[in-house]
C-alpha cells in the first residue's frame, strides 16, 4: 500500500506542527500550527501552504496549543472544507484560543500597517481574523478518547490521553487499503508521569511508525514538589525586597498548573495571601474550560478540589483582569503582587507591559516557567541579556530572573523514553520532531541505545513513502538524505499528474484526453520504483 508522510512543520524546530499523510484514496493532515520564534520564523505564517488546502480531506488535531492549532483558520480560509477531529476539551479550548489568536494578528497587522502607511509601502493583511476563527469552528468535531473514527478516505484515527494539557492526545492513525493496514502514532506533545492537574500519558496499542516530540529530549527535571518550594522561596524573597513577582505563562495549562500550585501553597500556609492577578482574558476563559471538565483531572487534583470545595484554580481573593483598564491598573502596584499574564514566551500580549514596568526594578522578580523559543523575549531573559527592547524602548534588566521548568507540561527525557519503550512491539522507525538540535540528537542517541530502534530526524519538507521505507529498513539500508530529496520531488510530480487525472475525470474527459496524462503517470511510477531499487543497492 502506498502511504506517504511529509513533514511540513516542527521538523528540526519546535513549533509549526504540521504533518501530511497521502494515500491512494485521501489526504490527512495532522495538526496545523503557527510558527513561533524570531521575526524570520513568524514570517513563514504569512506565506502560502506547501499543499493545496482544498485537496485535504480531513484534519486530526492533537491538542489546542497554538503551535499545533494556530493555522487551522487560515487552512479553512484558503479552501479546506473537511472536518477537524479533536477531543471535546480541545474543541472547547480552540473556541477561545483561535479567535484570540486572530485578534492578536489583527492588532499586530494594524500596528505594522501604521508604519508601512507612513513609509508609503504596501499594507499587510492579517493571516486570519477573530471572525474567521469563529466561523471555522463549525468544521470541528469532538471525539472521545479511544473512540475509532473515520477521518479521511482510507484513514481512521483513535485518540489516547497524552497527559500534556486538558484534552491533549497522542493520535493513532490507521491507513487501510483493501485488506492491508498500516499504523502510525503521532505523539503530539507528551506530558510526564505524576504531573499536576491532568492524568498520566496513555500508550497506544501499536505503532509501526512513531512520530514523536522531543522538546525536553536532552534534559531531566526536578519533581513538581521541588518546583513549588522554589516558587515559594522566590515569592518570599521578592516580597521582602519590596517588589512584585511577574510570571509570564501560557494561557492554557501552564497558567492552570501555576494557579493550582499557588492555591496549594496558600492552603498549606507556605506563602502569604498575596495580591494575585490573573491578567489575560484568554487565560481566564481557558481556566473556565478547565473547571468545566473535572472528569479529566488526575486523582490528586480531584481530591484537592473536594478539599477546598471549589475549582482548584480559583484562589480566594484572586483578581481576574479582563478589561484593558483593569490590566493598566495593576501597574500602579509597586510591591506585594503576583502577576500572571500571557504570553509564556513574552513575545505578545499584556505581559510585555508588566515586564516594562518591573524589569528595571532590582526588587522585583520574573519567573519563567516554560520553554522559551529562540528569538523570543523570554529567551533573551533566560540567556541573561542585560538590555531588552519592549515596544521600541530599551529596558535595562535589573530584576532577578528565575527559570523553573518543572511547571512545563512537557515530559522530560526519561518520560519520553518511558513512553516510547512502552509499546508492545518496537516501531519500525521513530521520527523525532518538535525539538532544537541538541534535544533531537540527544533523544535520538538514547532511543537507539536503549530501544535498538532506527531513529530519523527529518528536515522540513522531507517526504517518506513508508512502504518503500519499510523495505529498505528490512534490508538494513535506510534512505540517504539525497534519495529522500529526489524521491520527494518525483512524488510531487506523480501526485500532480494523479490530481490532473481526477480533475479531467470529474470534468467528463474521454479516454483520448486522459491517455497522455496516464502515460506520464505510468512512466513516473516506474522511475520512482527504479530509484528505490538503486538506493537499496548502493
Amino acid at each position: 500500500m502506498r502511504v506517504r508522510l511529509i513533514f511540513h512543520g516542527a521538523a528540526r524546530e519546535v513549533t509549526g506542527s504540521c504533518f501530511l499523510l497521502e494515500g491512494q484514496k485521501g489526504r490527512l493532515l495532522v495538526d496545523c500550527g503557527l510558527f513561533q520564534g524570531d521575526k524570520r520564523t513568524k514570517e513563514r505564517n504569512y506565506g502560502p501552504f506547501p499543499f493545496d488546502p482544498a485537496a485535504i480531506d480531513g484534519v486530526v488535531l492533537t491538542h489546542a496549543h497554538i503551535d499545533h492549532s494556530g493555522l487551522l483558520p487560515k487552512l479553512i480560509k484558503h479552501g479546506f472544507r473537511g472536518s477537524i477531529y479533536a477531543t471535546g476539551p480541545t474543541v472547547e479550548l480552540c473556541e477561545v484560543m483561535l479567535p484570540d489568536s486572530g485578534y492578536i494578528q489583527e492588532m499586530e497587522v494594524e500596528r505594522k500597517n501604521r508604519k508601512l502607511s507612513r513609509a508609503g509601502k504596501p499594507l499587510l493583511e492579517p493571516i486570519y481574523t477573530a471572525e474567521d476563527a469563529r466561523q471555522g469552528m463549525s468544521q470541528f468535531h469532538s471525539v472521545d478518547y479511544q473512540q475509532l473514527v473515520q477521518v479521511a478516505p482510507g484513514f481512521s484515527a483513535r485518540f489516547w490521553d497524552a497527559g500534556h494539557i486538558l484534552g491533549s492526545a497522542a493520535v493513532e492513525i490507521r491507513a487501510k487499503e483493501n485488506d492491508r493496514e498500516m499504523s502510525l502514532v503521532f505523539s503530539g506533545d507528551l506530558g510526564g508521569w505524576n504531573r499536576p492537574v491532568v492524568r498520566d500519558p496513555e500508550v497506544p496499542g501499536d505503532a509501526q511508525w512513531l512520530i514523536m516530540e522531543s522538546t525536553y529530549g536532552d534534559r531531566l527535571r526536578e519533581s513538581y514538589g521541588n518546583q513549588l518550594e522554589q516558587l515559594a522561596q522566590i515569592i518570599a524573597d521578592t516580597f521582602r525586597r519590596g517588589g512584585n513577582v511577574v510570571i509570564p505563562a501560557f494561557a492554557v495549562e501552564r497558567t492552570q498548573a501555576l494557579l493550582y500550585g499557588l492555591h496549594r501553597l496558600v492552603v498549606e500556609g507556605r506563602i502569604p495571601q498575596a495580591q494575585l492577578f490573573l491578567d489575560s482574558p484568554l487565560a481566564i476563559a481557558a481556566t473556565r474550560v478547565f473547571c468545566n471538565n473535572p472528569e479529566v483531572f488526575d486523582e490528586r487534583t480531584t481530591e484537592f478540589s473536594q478539599q477546598v470545595g471549589t475549582c482548584p484554580f480559583y484562589i480566594p481573593g484572586m483578581v481576574m483582569a479582563e478589561s484593558t483598564a483593569e490590566s493598566i491598573a495593576i501597574n500602579k502596584i509597586k510591591q506585594g503582587a503576583i502577576i500572571i499574564s500571557a504570553s509564556g514566551m513574552c513575545d505578545a500580549g499584556r505581559i510585555k507591559h508588566h515586564l516594562k514596568h518591573n524589569l528595571w526594578r532590582p526588587e522585583s522578580s520574573v519567573v519563567l516557567v516554560g520553554y522559551q523559543a529562540q528569538g523570543t523575549l523570554g529567551r533573551q531573559l533566560v540567556d541573561g541579556n542585560p538590555l531588552v527592547r519592549i515596544h521600541g524602548e530599551e529596558i535595562k534588566v535589573r530584576a532577578q530572573i528565575h527559570s523553573i521548568e518543572g511547571f512545563s507540561a512537557h515530559g522530560d527525557q526519561l518520560d519520553l523514553l518511558r513512553w516510547a519503550s512502552s509499546f508492545p512491539q518496537r516501531p519500525r522507525k521513530v521520527f523525532l520532531v518538535h525539538g532544537e538540535e541538541e534535544a533531537l540528537e540527544s533523544l535520538a542517541d538514547l532511543l537507539r541505545r536503549e530501544m535498538g530502534v532506527p531513529v530519523e530526524i527529518p528536515s522540513l519538507s522531507a517526504a517518506y513513502e513508508l512502504e518503500e521505507e519499510a523495505r529498505l529498513l528490512a534490508m538494513g539500508r535506510p534512505s540517504s538524505p539525497e534519495t529522500i530529496s529526489l524521491r520527494s520531488s518525483l512524488w510531487r510530480t506523480y501526485r500532480s499528474l494523479a490530481d490532473r487525472i481526477e480533475e479531467l475525470q470529474r470534468a467528463g474527459a474521454n479516454e483520448e484526453q486522459l491517455h497522455g496524462v496516464i502515460k506520464g503517470l505510468e512512466g513516473l511510477e516506474e522511475e520512482v520504483s527504479q530509484l528505490v531499487s538503486r538506493a537499496a543497492e548502493n
